[in-house]
């Protein structure tokens, strides 16, 4: 029937573009996403995947792409309908058992172009599995949009093609768009800080009361507590109170868990962050898996700008001291040396080591292991305009 078409058609249109859409995302920064998957690795005690989350990262991102390009064009109608049924079960589970336990806080299905929480990534999923449930008993109805062997062949090569060589891109480099307050141009000290007069956290206390004379208990929130006074009725003693809990979440600010500091514990991150001068901040937050010959090429850097322009460089890092320490004689390095947690720094650059040169807390410019700038072009663009 006429209304039974339009309604295949629009859960094709709806899910196929939804589905390029969180794959391209995805696609744009994969080494962000493959954090994602060790995250849920971790959960589901699987961490022996670790080493091979950036293949998965891009392999599932490109299907994604894939499987919407091919919905959209009617290309391999049954296989696609059978990989959508497959691949949305999944992600439905996933996205409940992160809801429901608790154990990953964004589920990561559009990146951090739009984070979402578990349930409201749980919600998006049913919705989608309604649509793919209708797609996948009306498949036989799905016709190619080229009833050519070459057009379909070719359709199908640019699309596996250019966006497995898109992902590749995006992570050799960096994010074509970065969506992470450190992006170019991000002040971090604004980033950082909560405007006067925004709305703060509000928790709730619940205490549990009973009476003297009638044994009675009652449980009242600290607000109905403070307001009725009961706590001056003689008859009444408290009994026990819960921990604080978030009822109202008040102004979160872009950057909240940035807490740079040195080897013995004392805070460097408004004296790094704040440097009212040009300053190189490499990132490399696992040392045992960070560029060596990188991490010689920003140490040359730092040798030459510290020399010519008195341009201080530092290193950030999630190891310890005594990793540090062994990794600044084995590599011969003369940066100084800071500590911070791993998310941050993981969030800095997409890359281990990347490059950010920062002038009065704003981010000039950022640079991957892979394309790293000459002291001449450092020089040229930006140091000599100093």
């Amino acid at each position: 029937m006429l209304y039974q078409k339009h309604i295949l058609l629009f859960s094709r249109i709806f899910v196929g573009l939804l589905f390029i859409f969180s794959g391209l995302i995805k696609l744009n920064d994969p080494l962000g996403f493959s954090y994602k998957l060790e995250e849920y690795f971790e959960v589901f005690h699987v961490v022996f995947l670790n080493p091979f989350s950036v293949y998965l990262s891009i392999f599932l991102c490109a299907l994604e792409v894939v499987l919407g390009v091919f919905l959209l064009t009617g290309i391999s109608s049954k296989k696609v309908s059978w990989g959508l049924l497959l691949l949305i079960i999944f992600f439905t589970f996933l996205t409940f058992y992160s809801a429901a336990f608790n154990v990953v806080k964004t589920c990561g299905c559009f990146g951090d172009a739009i984070p979402l929480t578990p349930w409201q990534s749980f919600s998006k999923d049913l919705i989608l599995l309604v649509f793919i449930i209708y797609i996948f008993f009306n498949k036989a109805y799905i016709k190619p949009v080229s009833a050519e062997k070459p057009g379909r062949t070719a359709i199908i090569s640019l699309t596996i093609g250019l966006t497995i060589l898109f992902g590749i891109y995006t992570y050799a480099y960096l994010p074509i768009i970065d969506f992470l307050p450190y992006k170019v141009g991000a002040n971090i000290p604004d980033a950082m800080r909560i405007p006067e007069g925004a709305p703060q956290n509000e928790y709730e206390i619940i205490y549990t009361l009973k009476n003297k004379k009638t044994g009675e208990q009652q449980e009242m929130s600290d607000k109905k507590y403070l307001e009725t006074k009961i706590y001056e009725n003689p008859d009444w003693e408290l009994i026990s109170s819960s921990e604080p809990k978030l009822v109202k979440e008040g102004y979160q600010p872009k950057i909240s868990d940035l807490n740079i500091y040195d080897s013995q514990g004392v805070s460097y991150t408004k004296e790094l962050i704040e440097n009212p001068y040009y300053n190189l901040v490499a990132v490399g937050w696992r040392l045992d898996k960070a560029n060596k010959k990188a991490a010689g090429d920003i140490n040359a850097l730092a040798i030459n700008a510290a020399e010519n322009f008195n341009i201080r460089t530092v290193w950030l890092t999630a190891n310890s001291a005594t990793d540090a320490e062994k990794f600044i004689k084995e590599n011969k390095l003369v940066m100084e040396f800071f500590y911070a947690d791993a998310v941050p720094l993981k969030s800095m650059v997409r890359a281990n080591p990347g490059l950010m040169l920062l002038k009065n807390g704003t981010i000039i410019n950022k640079w991957p292991a892979s394309a790293l700038p000459s002291y001449d072009d450092l020089v040229a663009q930006y140091l000599s305009k100093n």
